[in-house]
């Protein structure tokens, strides 16, 4: 591999008081901003893959709440070369933004799941672009050998790389309901095996699955916090056309969260994370002409003064209930 393909990585002693800066929980375009030294956009990336929920190697159908065109802008176009793709995300992000640094991040599907000819090929495809200061990478635990770690790792010698593990919950009922095709075991062995790595390691949670009380979700929460991850994406459950939780939805089955009742568990949620964790997303959301329910979380503006409004009446901040205790299998 040549190393000089790719762009410089931060120095790993970076820190940035959010709290001395007024924030009420860590933001993500703070971390990145200081990270990096400036403005950083992210830019979806399509590698093609699927899930082994999808085709058939654990289950069949994807999870339950999930229609992969609805959750990245790549997946409504068709696919093309990685280096297109850079082309494209960058000319349509500086119509918007002020920007000279992206991420690449490969989001639809299980950004792992392929051999490491196509892995490597892909990811250092995208760091060979200059704008490309480095990768983010969204998967499943159980889609992260070992073969695929060291991959991951030997690019975060020389770039960022975050690696994106879509946990979701601790609870096996739910992850059954969601047709996840594994269980909490699965999370356990992956988080084993990513200490010491080069690359950050990012949560993916979702709040308000049906049959998970408050306690469960604050479970989940200290779960999570035990793991002292790099970064946390905390998403409420919404249900798009196209989906099995769109046809429950529509049978009764299944209630969504109110917009209180989120900022609620949202609010619990983020106190319990440790101070050095970035909260990098806060709610979930669909393309309009995509999502059913709930309509509240199209505005995101509204979510967020929410939650810091909800923090300062209860005058908390993040970590305010963080177990702070080392995490025993």
């Amino acid at each position: 591999m040549d190393a000089s393909i790719f762009p410089p990585k931060p120095a790993p002693e970076f820190a940035f008081d959010w709290r001395a800066a007024g924030y009420r929980y860590y933001p993500y375009n703070e971390y990145l901003r200081h990270l990096f030294g400036s403005r950083v956009q992210k830019i979806s990336l399509d590698g093609g893959f699927t899930c082994p929920n999808v085709d058939g190697t654990v289950a069949l159908g994807g999870c339950t709440f999930c229609d992969n065109r609805s959750f990245s802008p790549s997946r409504r176009v068709r696919r093309t070369d990685i280096t297109r793709q850079i082309e494209q995300g960058i000319e349509g992000l500086r119509r918007r933004y002020d920007v000279e640094k992206y991420l690449g991040y490969f989001q639809p599907a299980t950004n792992t799941y392929g051999s490491l000819d196509k892995l490597r090929t892909l990811y250092e495809a995208a760091l060979s672009d200059p704008r490309i200061v480095g990768l983010v990478i969204g998967t499943r635990p159980d889609c992260v050998p070992d073969e695929v770690l060291d991959l991951i790792d030997e690019l975060a010698e020389g770039s960022y790389v975050s690696l994106e593990l879509g946990m979701q919950t601790m609870h096996n009922a739910s992850l059954d309901w969601m047709n996840r095709g594994h269980h909490h075991d699965a999370f356990l062995d992956a988080m084993q095996r990513v200490q010491g790595r080069k690359f950050s390691v990012c949560l993916h949670v979702m709040l308000g699955l049906p049959g998970e009380t408050a306690e469960m979700m604050r479970q989940t929460a200290d779960e999570v916090a035990r793991w002292r991850p790099a970064g946390v994406k905390i998403h409420n459950l919404y249900a798009v056309k196209r989906t099995e939780l769109a046809d429950q939805l529509a049978r009764g089955e299944v209630r969504l969260l109110e917009l209180d009742e989120y900022l609620e568990m949202l609010a619990d949620f983020i106190v319990r994370m440790p101070p050095e964790t970035v909260i990098e997303r806060i709610s979930g959301d669909a393309p309009p002409s995509d999502l059913i329910a709930p309509l509240w979380c199209l505005n995101k503006g509204s979510i967020k003064s929410g939650l810091i409004a909800l923090l300062e009446r209860r005058g908390q901040v993040q970590g305010d209930s963080w177990l702070n205790t080392p995490y025993q299998p």
